[in-house]
């Protein structure tokens, strides 16, 4: 399996705090069957600055630590990106790392609501050659009650990514089944950890490949799956037409 979004590396955000919980992180993937990550630091989110050139090198030193401890997990280089402004801006100074130097990019939303600046902002980066990917939009609580925004985000060709703690119930019964409810509507193109650590926020990716195998058969876990891989050579990925999320109001009146 391959995880996109990930914070294995260590020292940089609130993901693993130095070298140890990294190993530890390493470890625990490849039990669970994870061959390859891409390493998504926190930048700009408000209390973390983790820029282009600073991963790539943390990248480098961390994939040789990993072969110094003979662990066969390779790592790749990515960034979680605040939405801000003034990201493209950042992105033409060098300072913005894709996903594995494709054009594939994580655009995080604050967890309570959604910039007005969003549609315009996703826009022109793609305008700019980038494919942006919105994490975890299952956990924004505005996307939440009204998920018409994720809905137009992705008609205009934003992706999105769900977290595996959201599918497997980690996040709760509500957050759960939203993000079936985003699945069945071909809101969701990704599955990854956004693991931090081994035990609270952990990998937990074969859980929710489990469960969505339970529901939607094994080859919406292809599709996710496949997904990654492609993402990671910079290849387009699977979609199907994305249709909006039916949300029954009082009373079961639509």
């Amino acid at each position: 399996m391959i995880d996109i979004h990930n914070h294995i590396l260590p020292g940089l955000d609130d993901g693993a705090a130095d070298a140890q919980a990294s190993l530890e992180m390493a470890k625990l993937a490849l039990s669970e069957g994870i061959h390859t990550i891409i390493a998504t630091p926190h930048h700009k989110n408000g209390r973390f600055l983790n820029p282009k050139e600073t991963i790539e090198k943390k990248v480098d030193e961390f994939n040789q630590l990993l072969k110094s401890n003979s662990i066969s997990l390779t790592i790749l280089p990515g960034q979680e990106n605040r939405i801000t402004g003034d990201l493209l801006d950042e992105y033409e100074a060098g300072e913005i790392l894709t996903l594995n130097h494709t054009n594939y990019v994580f655009i995080e939303l604050p967890s309570n609501h959604v910039p007005r600046y969003t549609e315009k902002m996703v826009f022109d980066a793609q305008m700019n050659g980038l494919i942006p990917i919105i994490v975890h939009p299952e956990r924004n609580q505005e996307i939440i009650e009204n998920p018409d925004i994720l809905y137009n985000l992705v008609k205009n060709g934003t992706l999105s990514q769900i977290t595996a703690s959201s599918i497997s119930g980690h996040f709760g019964k509500k957050i759960k089944k939203f993000s079936s409810q985003l699945i069945e509507a071909n809101l969701a193109h990704f599955i990854a950890s956004d693991a931090h650590n081994v035990t609270s926020r952990s990998f937990r990716l074969i859980e929710a490949y489990d469960e969505i195998e339970k529901i939607y058969g094994v080859d919406t876990v292809y599709q996710f799956s496949e997904n990654a891989e492609l993402l990671v050579t910079g290849d387009a990925i699977y979609k199907e037409v994305p249709e909006k999320v039916k949300t029954k109001k009082f009373l079961g009146i639509f």
